[in-house]
């Protein structure tokens, strides 16, 4: 896709899917619509990969989101296109509720409650009791209703002055059971994670290095490896660490002892807003936030050992002793103060 795109225009949503804003393509490929662009895209792809892909359009990536979901994968061209004169036609007649973005079971059993069970009520309720009963989240949903999403892909961040954030650790001991690797990644992810939340910082790029025990070499020649993976921006515990984990189980190399490893956030822009992901349950999202800045209250008040994960009580976890140590020596003990 980047072949159409300039890169700040091209967005990653999954495996399988992508954002594209094709606004300043369409005069360069002598393209008058966005469907006659959309169609080209799909005989290049199959032409290069033998892959027929599905395309929905839209005036916004909620919109072209929708489309595809709803309408583009049972049309026989593969293409649809969903614009704002379109939202009362198509968007409100999105069905069941929970097939509509962000809406999960547990918000549409809360929303039925409300008295809403459709999209159609859901765009015609009072915004305001939306926003008494479901908080940020009520607010999004109703504009969502709407055909309204205010993020695009070509959006200016602004850059947070520091380069990046890292912890790193030399380990007590040579580990060699991938669990109890991952075990100490989880918990630099954490402290890592509460660094950037701290200096009201999100990254969008996710690091880790792994070192080998003295002497050890891998089948490729290395004494150890780094790996960097971009990301939607994020300062969230839960979601770094779910990346962190994800380059690691990527590029293990069982059989060989660990000694030292660290994990680094890179790429980071400032946190001035609650930036929801529109396609993961709302609800949840807020949850997760708000349980990350309880927990670094409460660690910054009390200490960090005074809210732990069980985890860390396990064999092979270094975070409650390293909470111990005087100046954050030993192998990177920033963000476990108190």
């Amino acid at each position: 896709l980047k072949r159409f795109v300039a890169d700040e225009d091209h967005s990653v949503f999954s495996v399988d899917e992508s954002f594209s804003d094709i606004t300043a393509s369409l005069k360069y490929f002598n393209c008058d619509t966005a469907y006659r662009l959309a169609k080209i895209i799909q005989r290049v792809i199959y032409n290069h990969m033998g892959l027929y892909v599905t395309i929905g359009i839209g005036d916004n990536p909620l919109l072209a989101k929708l489309s595809l979901d709803n309408e583009a994968k049972n049309t026989p061209g593969f293409v649809a296109e969903w614009r704002y004169e379109n939202v009362e036609e198509k968007v409100w007649a999105i069905s069941p509720i929970t097939e509509f973005c962000g809406i999960g079971k547990r918000m549409a059993a809360r929303l039925k409650m409300s008295g809403i069970e459709s999209i159609y009520d859901l765009a015609h309720a009072n915004p305001y009791i939306l926003k008494q009963r479901f908080g940020v989240m009520g607010l999004q949903l109703y504009a969502h209703s709407w055909g309204i999403d205010r993020s695009f892909l070509g959006e200016k961040r602004q850059v947070a002055k520091e380069k990046s954030f890292g912890n790193s650790q030399v380990l007590p001991r040579d580990y060699a059971r991938r669990d109890q690797i991952e075990l100490v990644l989880k918990e630099l992810s954490d402290q890592v994670a509460t660094r950037l939340r701290n200096a009201n910082c999100q990254t969008e790029c996710v690091s880790i290095f792994i070192g080998y025990s003295k002497g050890q070499v891998d089948q490729r020649g290395r004494t150890g490896w780094r790996k960097q993976l971009k990301i939607a921006r994020s300062n969230n515990t839960k979601v770094l660490t779910e990346h962190v984990l994800k380059l690691f189980r990527e590029n293990y190399v069982p059989g060989m002892d660990i000694r030292n490893l660290g994990v680094s956030f890179g790429k980071l822009v400032w946190d001035t807003t609650l930036q929801l992901d529109l396609f993961s349950p709302p609800e949840e999202q807020i949850i997760n936030t708000q349980l990350d800045f309880l927990i670094d209250k409460i660690r910054r008040k009390f200490g960090f050992k005074s809210l732990i994960h069980a985890s860390s009580l396990l064999d092979g976890a270094t975070a409650v002793k390293r909470a111990g140590l005087v100046g954050g020596h030993a192998g990177g003990n920033t963000g476990l103060g108190g």
